[in-house]
């Protein structure tokens, strides 16, 4: 497959608004409180939910309104969303959880205000450096570049005003540009095509490149400039980064099988193969050898709350099954609604039990639940088919 697949895939930008569901579980939520003192109201004056069950909001949805409402409460006075560092990056997440249900900086909403502030913060001199990188300004190296790079390229366009979308699209292309110059530093013959740690890293993981990819893919459907060498070779990073060799047609010898966390190694995980699906998905790659094979090597493999970078792979796994439609989709979302709504905590965030994802934060882990649980209302464009 070439990069020709992906400028035919181009999504148009229309301005979504909140799922209906989620006003009625907000408006049911705000009936039953007593708002002078905190408590439950036992009767309330009257009904504010339509009693359609189209319209009744359901466990998931109140998850993650609880779970937005937590992101909100983190917010500072910059308008960073962030409770353990990584400012930039962690911001991006949060930003990019409300996008996920279709709240917009626009909307006259506690949640567009809110992203209307973080957008701002992101959006300031001292975020992005004079290369165009914003993984140094807060710690987050070629990860944040890559989350804040997505951010921004699928809120193009959903500005407050002309100025807004104006640097909206000047900070992207910039950020683009990183991308593709880092991926040009010489590299071992396995690492050709992918991306690491800092932009003149010479070598490449699966981790960092798939937000890359991602960021790429949003930003080509923005009409931003990306190079279709780029795209390729990252295309043949990922197939790299499978864990079957593949003959001269690019059909794996053994096609069940998944992704590793850097192309040299044999040793597929349920968090990389994951965000290989998810990452060959978005270049176009919907019904490859490596795709079914992905798919199935998960299906005998699901997630479970012990895994090392759960949430992590919860992301990737819920949006690259989804995408598989049909009955994989439909089990996928089960799997993922029965491992993380058990596991919300009473203030609405999520922590995980993998220490790593502990030291990331709340925002963190939050974020990356609510992006799991909304692939049902399907409102960022990046994920969208």
């Amino acid at each position: 497959m070439t990069s020709s697949t992906i400028r035919t895939r181009a999504v148009r930008r229309n301005r979504v608004r909140f799922p209906a569901i989620l006003f009625a579980c907000t408006a049911a939520w705000i009936a039953n409180c007593d708002l002078s003192n905190g408590t439950s109201a036992q009767e309330p004056a009257s009904p504010v939910v339509a009693t359609s069950d189209r319209l009744r909001p359901t466990e998931t949805d109140e998850a993650v309104q609880r779970g937005i409402a937590f992101l909100i409460s983190q917010q500072k006075s910059s308008g960073a969303i962030v409770d353990r560092g990584h400012d930039n990056a962690m911001t991006a997440m949060a930003i990019m959880a409300m996008a996920a249900v279709g709240h917009q900086p626009v909307d006259d909403t506690p949640e567009g205000l809110s992203m209307r502030k973080a957008l701002q913060y992101l959006l300031g001199e001292n975020r992005q450096d004079r290369s165009g990188y914003f993984g140094a300004s807060d710690g987050s190296r070629m990860y944040g570049h890559g989350i804040v790079t997505l951010m921004l390229t699928e809120m193009l366009g959903m500005g407050i005003d002309p100025s807004m979308n104006e640097q909206i699209h000047e900070r992207c292309q910039k950020a683009i540009d990183v991308i593709v110059r880092s991926q040009k530093i010489r590299k071992p013959g396995y690492a050709k095509g992918g991306w690491r740690y800092t932009p003149d890293a010479a070598d490449s993981d699966l981790s960092v490149t798939v937000w890359q990819v991602m960021a790429l893919r949003s930003a080509k459907n923005d009409g931003l400039e990306v190079p279709s060498e780029t795209i390729d070779e990252a295309i043949g990073y990922l197939i790299r980064s499978y864990t079957s060799p593949v003959d001269a047609s690019g059909v794996p010898k053994i096609r069940k099988n998944g992704f590793s966390y850097e192309a040299h190694n044999d040793n597929p995980t349920f968090s990389m193969t994951s965000a290989g699906l998810l990452a060959m998905q978005v270049c176009g790659e919907y019904e490859s050898e490596l795709v079914q094979g992905a798919t199935e090597w998960l299906q005998e493999h699901p997630p479970t709350w012990a895994d090392r970078f759960v949430l992590y792979g919860v992301y990737y796994y819920a949006q690259g099954m989804h995408q598989r439609g049909g009955k994989v989709a439909e089990e996928a979302e089960e799997v993922v609604r029965t491992l993380l709504l058990d596991k919300q905590q009473p203030d609405g965030a999520w922590n995980s039990s993998s220490g790593e994802e502990q030291n990331a934060g709340k925002v963190y882990c939050t974020a990356l639940a609510i992006l799991s649980l909304s692939v049902k209302y399907h409102f960022l464009p990046i994920y969208q088919r």
